[in-house]
């Protein structure tokens, strides 16, 4: 996008206009006059309109659904993340490293939806503080300096999804279980005693058959930044509240560039849908186990968005080691590294020492 697209002068005192997370205004921070968020010149449905995904990757894609982008890359954890021209030095929003801006830039597909924030800084915080109020041996310090500590970053990080329709054929056996009566010699009170048992069994029968199944918007997400642990996580998305995509709704916020391309984004989503059919065709199998010996998709009419999901991170410093959060801007799901004290650790298991010895000397007392 060009340089200062994010920019949205106040009508009333010319500052800088900000998207205020769960409404649909921009408000300014200076005088606190509130505007409407721009109509976008797409129609209401632009944004879920699906992009052919074979049409994509040979070369095809059309200038309507490109852009041009600065970024700066971290040298740390991978990010790239879009600025402006009036921004020349930061820090990485997702691991605390110093940034200087660069002067590349990058042509590549740009978002067609993003989710809006919902929650603001001050609700992202209560979210990230209660969930290290909930972790056993946490540190104390730690927990207060996220409380009280330094800015959330909110961040608009870049996602795919992937629709698809697929029909396969497998072969495989059906298991049915069924019992046998078997007698068996144990030893009781030293003496050798016969008893009965029931013991399963799995009686083994081919099959072979037809399932299909069509995927609608399989996210995959398409920067290496955080771990997809953190970003997994964070789910459930509700999709159904994409928005079309304008750049009023990144007014002071930061946005990601994606890393992962279209291809490998797919290659993600295609695991994804098998092992989805993988299930599908178990449970078409039946009986009480399965073997699924081979099977045979035909993937057609794939299609693919590019989408931004809001994202509060914070990358704090505590004793020499840097923690990482983030917290979902849509639901308010948190994702951090778990941070331990050794201190609380030692003393519950001194605590726990000291109980049971209290047990054993009452047990003992009254025995």
């Amino acid at each position: 996008m060009p340089p200062g697209e994010h920019k949205f002068p106040c009508a009333s005192c010319g500052a800088d206009l900000r998207f205020a997370p769960g409404t649909k205004t921009l408000v300014c921070e200076h005088c606190g006059a509130a505007n409407d968020v721009p109509e976008g010149a797409a129609a209401s449905t632009d944004h879920l309109r699906e992009n052919d995904y074979e049409l994509a990757i040979s070369g095809g894609l059309s200038a309507l659904i490109e852009e041009e982008t600065r970024f700066s890359r971290c040298d740390n954890c991978g990010a790239e993340i879009e600025f402006t021209d009036e921004v020349h030095a930061t820090e990485c929003a997702f691991c605390a490293a110093p940034l200087v801006t660069g002067t590349g830039s990058h042509r590549r597909i740009k978002p067609a939806a993003l989710l809006p924030f919902q929650l603001d800084e001050r609700q992202a915080k209560k979210a990230m503080a209660d969930w290290l109020g909930r972790l056993w041996f946490a540190p104390n310090g730690l927990q207060e300096y996220a409380r009280k500590g330094r800015a959330l970053n909110g961040i608009y990080t870049p996602f795919w999804t992937y629709d698809a329709d697929t029909k396969s054929r497998y072969k495989g056996q059906r298991g049915d279980a069924y019992y046998e009566t078997r007698t068996v010699t144990v030893q009781e009170d030293g003496k050798s005693v016969q008893r009965t048992e029931q013991v399963r069994k799995i009686r083994w029968s081919p099959r072979a058959g037809r399932v299909a199944r069509f995927f609608d918007d399989i996210l995959v997400l398409a920067a290496t930044s955080l771990p997809k642990s953190y970003t997994d996580a964070l789910e459930p998305w509700d999709l159904s509240l994409l928005e079309p995509y304008r750049p009023a709704y990144l007014a002071g916020f930061r946005a990601e560039s994606y890393t992962i391309t279209l291809e490998q984004g797919y290659a993600e989503a295609r695991s994804i849908m098998d092992r989805q059919i993988d299930r599908d065709v178990r449970t078409d199998i039946g009986g009480d186990e399965q073997r699924v010996d081979r099977i045979d998709t035909t993937v057609s009419d794939i299609t693919f968005k590019h989408v931004l999901l809001p994202i509060w991170t914070a990358a704090y410093k505590y004793r020499g080691k840097t923690y990482r959060f983030v917290v979902n801007g849509q639901s308010g799901a948190v994702k951090g590294e778990r941070p331990w004290s050794w201190i609380k650790i030692t003393l519950a298991v001194i605590a726990g020492l000291i109980l049971a010895g209290v047990i054993g000397y009452f047990a003992s007392q009254n025995g």
